[in-house]
């Protein structure tokens, strides 16, 4: 596992803590598991899945009654991620403010990470 000790992979703003408590208590999951695919114009996308049963492997952040498991192979480039939900006119959703990324594509879809091509 990628991790500092005493310090969490990832934060969760206020809001997406809530968003994520209340997905997890309509859906009956244990959390939400965020990774990474390769996919989209920019070369990587994020995942986002419901859990049923927590892998031993992901790294665990647990917020304000929120649950974030991490894929093990996302670890590396997640870490100092801060999730955010934010509501609008148009649309709702999660924003990743990832201090790792590099480049992204124009709809905010696909990202780029530094160590990609290494």
């Amino acid at each position: 596992m990628f991790s500092i000790p005493g310090k969490q992979a990832l934060s969760l703003t206020p809001a997406a803590a809530r968003q994520i408590a209340r997905l997890m208590e309509k859906q009956g999951s244990k959390g939400l598991r965020i990774g990474i695919k390769k996919g989209g114009c920019a070369g990587m996308e994020y995942t986002m899945d419901y859990v049923a049963a927590i892998d031993p492997l992901d790294e665990i952040v647990e917020q304000d009654g929120a649950r974030v498991m991490i894929a093990p192979m996302a670890q590396m480039f997640l870490f100092g991620t801060q999730i955010d939900y934010q509501t609008g006119l148009v649309e709702s959703g999660f924003r990743f403010n990832n201090p790792n990324v590099v480049d992204a594509c124009g709809c905010g879809e696909s990202i780029k990470f530094r160590d990609a091509e290494a």
